[in-house]
């Protein structure tokens, strides 16, 4: 037994095991207990802390973090297919000048090739010309009045020297085309491919530009006239931040063209190419 000084100092424990076995487990279970709970209540404090400061430390890292600028990528309608044949609408034929007026039509008669036929399909005979008919007048395929005073072998003299009044001058409008018979190439051949490749390889990408990241696609036409030359260069979709200027000024850079043909004669042919600037 517990004297009364040893009760005084003696915990709930010693007191309820007093005079037992205090090697039996129960013993070291409550003794122990204490310890366990104000460790376990430690552990999950630290726990929850740690919920709850995460995030909060996350997010101050991300903000003190520099932020890169965003890449802006534009994307443009893709490029208008040339015009099929079948679809281009011929040029209105070239009329006269108007300050040179027509030569004037001298008398003609119907004058009938003789050709062995049945008799049936022989023409009547008052359609076929006397001699003295054709003597001051030209022969052609129908009788036209005309005028008396003009001569067909003066008049036909006139037109191939090119003297007199009656020349009549060959004034075509100047037409530009989208897709012709034989299209323009560059000298060393390749299409539409070529053109393109030869375009991207004269770019440089503008500095201003590739340090905020901007990349996309300029769409720009221009023109090869007759004589293989580059004119009327422009902006079709514009990116800018100067990749438009750039797409300009490679274009403006190609070599003279071989031209563009259409029945045979060398035309105006517009082109609009795509121009791609991307960081690589």
């Amino acid at each position: 037994m517990m004297t009364n000084t040893q009760l005084a100092t003696a915990s709930l424990n010693d007191i309820v095991f007093d005079g037992r076995n205090r090697q039996y487990g129960a013993y070291q279970l409550r003794a122990l207990y204490q310890r366990h709970v104000t460790r376990a209540l430690i552990i999950a404090t630290t726990i929850f802390a740690l919920i709850l400061v995460f995030p909060l430390a996350a997010q101050w890292l991300k903000d003190k973090l520099p932020v890169a600028p965003p890449k802006k990528l534009v994307e443009l309608n893709p490029i208008i297919p040339p015009l099929q044949p079948d679809q281009i609408t011929p040029p209105p034929p070239a009329e006269s000048h108007p300050s040179t007026p027509p030569p004037p039509q001298p008398p003609t008669v119907k004058n009938v090739v003789p050709v062995v036929v049945e008799d049936k399909k022989a023409p009547d005979e008052s359609e076929v010309p006397e001699q003295d008919e054709l003597k001051d007048k030209a022969s052609g395929l129908r009788n036209i009045k005309g005028d008396e005073g003009a001569s067909a072998e003066t008049n036909l003299d006139d037109l191939k020297t090119g003297k007199g009044e009656n020349v009549i001058s060959d004034v075509v409008a100047p037409t530009t085309y989208t897709y012709v018979e034989q299209m323009p190439e560059l000298p060393g051949g390749g299409g539409m491919g070529a053109i393109v490749a030869a375009i991207q390889k004269a770019c440089r990408y503008p500095g201003s530009a590739q340090n905020q990241g901007i990349e996309g696609k300029v769409y720009a036409s221009f023109t090869v006239n007759s004589k293989g030359d580059i004119t009327d260069v422009k902006i079709v979709k514009s990116v800018g931040f100067g990749l438009d200027e750039e797409a300009m000024r490679a274009i403006k850079t190609l070599p003279r063209f071989i031209p563009g043909k259409q029945n045979g004669r060398e035309v105006n042919v517009s082109f609009t190419v795509p121009v791609t600037f991307k960081i690589q």
